[in-house]
C-alpha cells in the first residue's frame, strides 16, 4: 500500500471497489464453468458471486448509497487489480474443483491482509474498527474456504497437461 488510508470515505470507497470487483470475476468465472460444462465449479463461483455481492451492499448500507469512486490508479492495492480478484488468466476451463478453491482461498487471504494493512496503518479509529470488521469476515471466508477445499483431494501433478493449453476465456 502506498500510503494510508485515513478517512471512512476513502476506506468504503477501496472496501466497495473490492468487492465489486471479486462479484464481477466470480461471475465471469461461473460463467466460464458452465460454458465447458463444469456445473460444480460454475455453482461454487455463483456462491462466491453472491457472499460478496452481500458485501457491496453492507458497503453501500454504511456509505448511505454508493460510495464514490478513484481513478484505478488511485486505489492502494500492493497489485495492479483489487486483492480479491482471481487474477486474469488464472481461471481456465481445465480446473477442477480443488484449483478453483485454492484460487477463491488466496483471494479471502489477500482480502483479509489487505483490511488488515489498513487498520494496522490507519490513524482513524472508525476507519480501523471497520477495516478490522472486513478483515474479520474475510478470515471467516477463508476458513470455511479451508473446509471446501479438504473435500477434494490436490490431483495429480499431470492433471493439467493438454496438447492444446487451457487458456482463460476472459
Amino acid at each position: 500500500m502506498n500510503q494510508a488510508i485515513s478517512t471512512l470515505d476513502a476506506f468504503l470507497t477501496h472496501a466497495h471497489e473490492l468487492e465489486r470487483e471479486a462479484v464481477e470475476r466470480y461471475e465471469d468465472l461461473a460463467e466460464q464453468m458452465e460454458v465447458h460444462n463444469k456445473p460444480e465449479l460454475a455453482e461454487l463461483f455463483r456462491k462466491m458471486a453472491a457472499i460478496e455481492q452481500q458485501h457491496v451492499d453492507k458497503v453501500e448500507g454504511l456509505a448511505g448509497g454508493q460510495p464514490r469512486t478513484f481513478a484505478p490508479w488511485d486505489y492502494q492495492w500492493q497489485t495492479p487489480e483489487s486483492p480479491e480478484s482471481i487474477p486474469v488468466g488464472q481461471g481456465h476451463y481445465r480446473m477442477n474443483p480443488h484449483q478453483a478453491l485454492s484460487l477463491v482461498l488466496a483471494c479471502e487471504e489477500r482480502a483479509e491482509a489487505f483490511f488488515a494493512n489498513v487498520a494496522e496503518n490507519t490513524s482513524d479509529p472508525a476507519v480501523r474498527e471497520s477495516a478490522l470488521q472486513f478483515a474479520a469476515e474475510e478470515r471467516e471466508h477463508a476458513e470455511l474456504l479451508k473446509v471446501w477445499l479438504a473435500r477434494y483431494p490436490e490431483p495429480k501433478a499431470d492433471w493439467w497437461q493438454d496438447l492444446d493449453d487451457p487458456i482463460s476465456q476472459e
